[in-house]
């Protein structure tokens, strides 16, 4: 039924007249220039989204970082979320919550909330190897608007965001070289904005295919400056995700863009992003070699100095362009 309704609007859009021609997929697609995309749904369905629809302000002034939601997981509690309230200490002293942990924050994309897979896939391998508190980041009030209208909000949730983490840290301990921030999709500059709030303190930040429509040279995105350690995954570049780089270290599997191995839809390849890190938080297997630059990275024809991809290593450090190739299936 959810297929027929986004085909509905599309031939309501055509028959209007409000788009001369897109096809059913994003060959069409340049960034920076096209006004429609398809994005995928909550259910992982395409829905075509316009790019120069007005951003609804009365919603955005309702649902911002405020509404932010904060769900620690640990060892002691890996399946069932304690959550903690910014402002209320007791919160925390209710929770397993431990300063002495290292902590790693994850943050969903849009159309996405705090049940959606990427996050108890990423928990689940975090935990998996280390003792650690784990805060799963759910923004659903406002990542379940309309793109652009989400996509506004970003700065203000990661500085919610940021916030928050310093008043736990200051709260209930702490050590922010041990703070490891990851984010999918519009949730990576929602941690890159984050970061930045609290200083640039966090040891690493990871940003798994961070949005590409609307944030090309847009100062509210992910950067160098949020972390001690900037990372980023890219795998959609050009479409749903960035294709520049704009991390420390920059890694493009296998050419960074759509269609990674096993993947039919760019939609696929955005996520992919998601299992390629988890895997490599349980196995740290996937290594990059240095490029040139991002012509080479594309064609994955880079020989330099190795580095490697993802991973949960708080004492990590690398700078430029690296590339790989992965296998289409877990653990990749």
């Amino acid at each position: 039924m959810k297929i027929i309704v986004v085909l509905a609007a599309f031939v309501a859009l055509c028959s209007g007249h409000a788009l001369p021609s897109v096809p059913g997929d994003n060959s069409h697609y340049v960034e920076g220039e096209s006004r429609y995309i398809w994005m995928p749904d909550s259910e992982g369905t395409p829905v075509l989204v316009d790019l120069q629809e007005p951003v609804d302000e009365a919603l955005l002034s309702s649902r911002n970082g405020a509404n932010n939601q904060y769900w620690l997981y640990t060892r002691q509690n890996q399946n069932n979320a304690q959550i903690l309230v910014h402002g209320n200490a007791n919160s925390i002293w209710g929770s397993n919550y431990l300063g002495s942990r290292p902590l790693k924050v994850i943050v969903h994309g849009w159309n996405n909330n705090g049940n959606s897979p990427m996050n108890p896939t990423i928990t689940a391998a975090f935990l998996a190897v280390q003792d650690a508190n784990v805060i799963v980041v759910d923004w659903r009030s406002l990542a379940n608007s309309g793109y652009n209208t989400a996509a506004a909000g970003v700065p203000g949730i990661g500085q919610h965001l940021g916030n928050f983490l310093v008043w736990l840290i200051n709260t209930a301990g702490g050590n922010w070289n041990n703070v490891h921030l990851v984010g999918f999709s519009l949730g990576a500059h929602v941690v890159g904005n984050a970061g930045r709030q609290a200083g640039g303190r966090p040891g690493r930040v990871t940003g798994l295919d961070p949005a590409g429509p609307l944030w090309g040279n847009n100062g509210n995105a992910l950067n160098r400056n949020s972390g001690q350690y900037v990372e980023a995954i890219h795998t959609d570049g050009n479409i749903l995700g960035i294709m520049n780089a704009i991390a420390d270290a920059d890694f493009y599997p296998n050419g960074g863009k759509n269609p990674q191995p096993g993947c039919l839809l760019s939609t696929c390849s955005h996520g992919r992003a998601n299992d390629l890190f988890a895997a490599t938080v349980r196995h740290n297997h996937l290594v990059g070699r240095q490029c040139a630059n991002i012509w080479e990275a594309e064609l994955t024809t880079c020989s330099g100095s190795s580095l490697h991809m993802g991973n949960g290593n708080m004492s990590k450090r690398g700078n430029g362009i690296f590339g790989l190739r992965t296998g289409n299936s877990f653990p990749f």
